[in-house]
């Protein structure tokens, strides 16, 4: 090549380079190894050198004083928030709801009144005895007149056996009711004379149960008693008389057909007689609730008369407005 360098001039420094190299190489991994490196003692430290003395002015001043810590600011926290309360929404109290009133008893609609065993008797089926004690016969019945005052008694006359017994009718004023244990009835009579005798003997003081004047006296027992519209109340089946010959009581029968049989005894006065086109009646104004409500009668047990009830007393101010 002309004006370069030739190519075997270049091909051998790359030879020679090659192997340079590699002689480099081998003396490397085959030459000696250097001897190991002994560990070398620490050096001591060296003295830290003393600052100068200061000079007397410097030493006879004051020592300067420490800087003060960096005072860190003061954290100011917020407030804490007010805690508002909500005001509960106004409302009206309740109505003030006024007690029940009490219960209002009702008003008893009958009166009882309690008879004395000792100065009463039943009428029907009593002893009828003479003054000496002698026993005659028996009560079976007794005539009120328009008053309701009693008139007349009828006796059953015992005969012999049963035989010749006879009703006969005597005033009222003729006998006399006693508190005995016995509770006989007494017919005042003329000693040693019999009563049959002595019904032919003196008009008027007493004759034959057939002889006597239905319009004007009312035979009290097996009577009916109804009220004023006409429906029946019971009937009649004693009289309860006291003492003093005056009557107490009517025992009546109040059972029917749809209603238990018992006995109740009315109060006299809770009875009247009126006079009707066929004679006479017993009325009452008892109801049927009253009826009912009335004890039951027993012999041998304290008699209750029962009556109405009266109505309450109605107040001055309302009286006096009605009366206008």
């Amino acid at each position: 090549m002309s004006g370069g360098v030739p190519r075997h001039y270049v091909t051998r420094c790359i030879l020679v380079w090659t192997l340079l190299s590699a002689l480099a190489g081998c003396a490397l991994f085959s030459g000696p190894k250097p001897p190991p490196v002994a560990q070398q003692p620490a050096p001591a430290p060296e003295p830290e050198p003393e600052p100068p003395a200061a000079p007397a002015s410097e030493a006879s001043a004051p020592l300067p004083a420490p800087p003060k810590p960096r005072e860190v600011p003061e954290v100011h926290k917020a407030p804490p928030r007010p805690h508002y309360r909500r005001t509960p929404p106004h409302h009206e109290p309740p109505p003030e709801i006024p007690p029940p009133p009490a219960p209002v008893k009702p008003a008893p609609i009958i009166e009882t009144r309690l008879l004395s065993s000792t100065d009463t008797r039943s009428l029907l089926d009593a002893r009828v005895q003479r003054p000496d004690g002698k026993v005659i016969g028996r009560a079976i019945d007794m005539f009120v007149d328009q008053d309701g005052r009693p008139v007349e008694m009828m006796v059953n006359l015992s005969g012999f056996m049963g035989i010749g017994d006879r009703k006969v009718r005597f005033p009222w004023s003729a006998f006399k009711f006693s508190s005995t244990p016995k509770k006989a009835i007494t017919l005042d009579l003329p000693r040693g004379l019999p009563p049959a005798a002595e019904a032919t003997k003196k008009k008027g003081m007493a004759w034959s149960a057939d002889e006597r004047d239905g319009t004007s006296l009312l035979r009290l027992i097996d009577a009916t008693v109804e009220r004023g519209d006409g429906s029946r109340v019971g009937r009649v089946t004693d009289v309860i008389i006291d003492t003093h010959a005056t009557p107490q009581a009517a025992v009546l029968d109040v059972g029917s057909l749809i209603r238990e049989r018992r006995r109740i005894a009315a109060d006299w006065s809770a009875l009247r007689v009126v006079r009707k086109s066929d004679g006479l009646v017993v009325q009452t104004d008892m109801t049927q609730a009253q009826v009912d409500a009335a004890p039951s009668y027993e012999p041998d047990q304290p008699v209750h008369a029962v009556s109405p009830a009266k109505p309450p007393a109605r107040p001055a101010a309302a009286s006096a407005a009605s009366s206008r």
